[in-house]
């Protein structure tokens, strides 16, 4: 319950701010344009919160955080009167609308840059791409590939780290091949190497696939430390401490089933919640039984067994750390190439969504951002500011898509104004919002299927 809760405020923070960043690209362009705004409302329904300005805007925070809009004045649908006339958004030219329709995705990618400008001024740890195990069979393993080699290129984009190696990957999802650069294991000889890719398919809505990722599912794993069967720290008032367990215990069995690593002691623990189960530690080279009852911990919507204990752990090699930390100059030509990056391999996506190149199995819905909402806050400001980055991108790039009910439609409809010289006719822009809200709505559901399908 705590997790749902933390969720669902990340997310409605972050809806709060990219709604409001979106709305306020409208209603800036609007008033520059000379266009009288009426309402600019972050979220709907009744107002909570409202401040009407010396201009006649009426600010409002309403109660439904899923949204938000700008009214603009406008003679289709208000009663205008003649001082006001020049003051609508019909009155106004092609270039005038286009330009205001436009600013709200525009504001959605500025307001990446800044996030990412303000990520890169912080300075971001990370982990250099060094991969650990290799996947017999897997692309990777085919490829030559070896264990320990450190990833510096993938499909001809730099990687510093694990999360540039996914996004590149996902950027290349549906290509039948792909070219990777490592440098081999103790070494700083660059090696080239290239994938066959044709039988790659990554299926995020699997079960096999719900804790993976494209670097996973191509056949690799991140270089992690040594994870030891053994205890290094107990919580107060946890099961662990009220069964007597205590830190240095090494784990020989459950219930006699024997225990190699902490892996098949976590997964076997987790199958008994609030079941009584035997413990078989060795504790000062003496064997010992436990009885422990796991408390029932809810965790991604499946109650598991809980002890309260983590394990000890080799150290994490320092050569292998690395902050993204850069200057004030070079911060923003980085937040500029990432956004760029972010954009581009949106518009990638949705191509090959259109071709079939890759599933519409692949899209997520509100219930993944906002588990991505929650996760990001969770690890820190530095996070979150990326995981907004992200999500303003997906905001624009979304609104710019050629669909009547969003700023995209609206965008063509005023190219084909342009092109011909006339508006295009009411009642086959009402025909075109009916259609666009039904792909919409169609779009929204494949998304929320595909979220609960990974719960």
């Amino acid at each position: 319950m705590l997790d749902f809760l933390w969720n669902l405020m990340s997310f409605v923070v972050a809806l709060g701010i990219l709604v409001t960043v979106h709305e306020y690209g409208h209603f800036w362009v609007a008033r520059k344009n000379g266009v009288k705004v009426e309402r600019f409302s972050v979220g709907f329904g009744k107002a909570i919160w409202r401040k009407t300005d010396k201009q006649g805007t009426e600010y409002v925070l309403a109660l439904i955080p899923l949204g938000g809009y700008v009214k603009m004045l406008d003679e289709r649908v208000d009663q205008v009167s003649p001082e006001d006339k020049d003051k609508t958004f019909n009155s106004k030219s092609v270039y005038q609308r286009i330009a205001i329709i436009a600013a709200g995705p525009f504001a959605n990618f500025a307001f990446a840059i800044f996030a990412f400008y303000l990520m890169f001024l912080i300075g971001v740890p990370s982990i250099k791409p060094i991969i650990g195990k290799i996947s017999e069979n897997s692309p990777v393993a085919q490829a030559g590939i070896k264990s320990g080699s450190e990833i510096v290129e993938v499909a001809g984009q730099k990687t510093l780290d694990w999360q540039g190696v996914n996004m590149a990957l996902i950027t290349a999802m549906g290509n039948n091949e792909l070219t990777i650069k490592a440098k081999l294991p103790n070494s700083q000889f660059v090696k080239s190497y290239q994938l066959d890719t044709r039988n790659w398919h990554y299926k995020p809505e699997s079960k096999e696939a719900k804790n993976s990722s494209a670097i996973t599912s191509i056949g690799m794993q991140p270089y992690i430390p040594k994870v030891y069967p053994e205890v290094a720290f107990i919580q107060k008032n946890s099961p662990a401490e009220q069964a007597g367990l205590q830190v240095g215990d090494k784990f020989i069995a459950i219930d006699g089933q024997k225990i190699n690593d902490w892996q098949a002691f976590s997964s076997l623990i987790k199958q008994y919640p609030e079941q009584n189960v035997t413990i078989t530690v060795l504790r000062n080279q003496e064997q010992l039984s436990l009885n422990v009852v796991p408390q029932a911990k809810e965790i991604q919507g499946k109650v598991v067994g809980y002890l309260g204990i983590s394990p000890k752990v080799d150290p994490y090699p320092e050569e292998y750390r690395i902050e993204l930390n850069y200057g004030v100059i070079e911060a923003l030509s980085q937040s500029v190439e990432k956004t760029w990056q972010l954009v581009t391999l949106s518009f990638n996506m949705i191509g090959k969504l259109i071709t079939g190149d890759i599933s519409v199995k692949n899209l997520s819905g509100p219930i993944a951002i906002a588990q991505g909402a929650g996760s990001s806050a969770g690890y820190g400001f530095v996070y979150f500011l990326g995981f907004l980055a992200l999500i303003s991108v997906n905001l624009g790039i979304i609104n710019l898509l050629p669909l009547p009910v969003l700023d995209g439609g609206h965008l063509l409809y005023y190219l084909i104004e342009l092109l011909t010289g006339k508006p295009v006719p009411e009642n086959v822009q009402e025909v075109g919002f009916k259609f666009g809200a039904l792909a919409l709505l169609g779009l929204m559901s494949i998304a929320i299927y595909n979220d609960l399908l990974r719960l």
